[in-house]
């Protein structure tokens, strides 16, 4: 696999074929030094052009865990403040010898535009409100897991899985319906009118913004953050109404099936999305989340730039 730009350009197999190798990465991780040498004299550059914390540090952990050489490009002290141009910027750091370019950025389509810039491997960690395959690709290794099942193609089959929130403004939600149901299972998404994307009818999922409705019937909760700072207007009349609506509170918490995971992409926004701790949840998986997060990154980064003859275990 020379990119990972998208879930629909990774397909089934390709899926199927990360999370296999996931498996190994987390026994990697198990060791007492987790570390393997199979990515030795590669570079890694992460390129975000947006806030993040949680991403770039399980991008940057997982690349050295795999013993590859690792930048951090910091647009706030770059060029770019200067007017230098992206194709600038990404032709400049690509002649320093970039295998990999790990790219997030505000604008949907730029880890499209940066594979015609580069000979590196672009491995998309966010553009605009368009993909997040490799949150996709944790939230499916962590929920497979948690149920006990082998990756296969039908892993998710029988499994229903309520998206609640931000929907139209969230890379997260469409990764994830792109990959949960290409793995076989069934997803509800629960949000007001005003959060669902124009488009929302061409997937395939179901649709309501009864959360009461569901939420006794759903296998997994998948909770969205109100993501304001992609808002350009007012999309709901008011935080305290939104959460009574849609928050999980203690009363929601309690209808939940015993056996139900509550799940969370973070960050977390407390008192609006989730009114309860989530350490008081029995099945709250969302620091699983986190920590399979970098061995589902390693896993992505051997495929895109491991030897065909490398080994993992080494």
């Amino acid at each position: 696999m020379k990119h990972l730009r998208s879930i629909p350009e990774l397909g089934v197999d390709g899926i199927v074929r990360i999370l296999n190798l996931a498996d190994h990465m987390v026994e990697v991780n198990r060791r007492p030094v987790p570390k393997v040498p199979a990515l030795v004299g590669r570079t890694v550059v992460s390129l975000f052009f947006e806030d993040s914390t949680r991403t770039r540090i399980s991008f940057e952990t997982a690349a050295k865990r795999l013993s590859a050489d690792t930048m951090t490009f910091s647009v706030s002290t770059s060029s770019v403040n200067k007017g230098e141009s992206l194709r600038d910027t990404i032709e400049t750091v690509s002649a320093m010898g970039v295998a990999a370019f790990i790219v997030r950025h505000k604008t949907s389509g730029v880890p499209w535009q940066l594979s015609d810039w580069t000979d590196a491997s672009i491995i998309n960690a966010g553009d605009g409100w368009h993909q997040h395959p490799t949150q996709a690709l944790l939230d499916c290794h962590t929920i497979r897991t948690e149920l006990g099942r082998a990756a296969s193609a039908d892993c998710l089959a029988g499994v229903r899985i309520a998206i609640v929130g931000d929907v139209r403004h969230s890379r997260v939600a469409r990764s994830d319906i792109q990959a949960f149901t290409a793995l076989g299972a069934s997803v509800v998404v629960v949000a007001p009118r005003t959060l669902l994307p124009p488009e929302v009818h061409t997937w395939p999922v179901e649709v309501t913004s009864n959360l009461d409705e569901v939420i006794g019937d759903v296998d997994v909760l998948y909770m969205l953050r109100m993501q304001r700072e992609r808002m350009n207007e007012a999309l709901v009349p008011d935080l305290g109404e939104y959460s009574n609506r849609f928050g999980l509170d203690r009363t929601r918490a309690s209808r939940l099936r015993a056996e139900c995971l509550v799940m969370h992409p973070g960050p977390m926004n407390r008192g609006v999305e989730m009114m309860v701790d989530p350490s008081d949840l029995a099945r709250s998986v969302i620091t699983r989340q986190v920590s399979n997060g970098v061995a589902v990154r390693m896993a992505v980064l051997f495929d895109v730039l491991g030897e065909a003859n490398s080994e993992v275990s080494s």
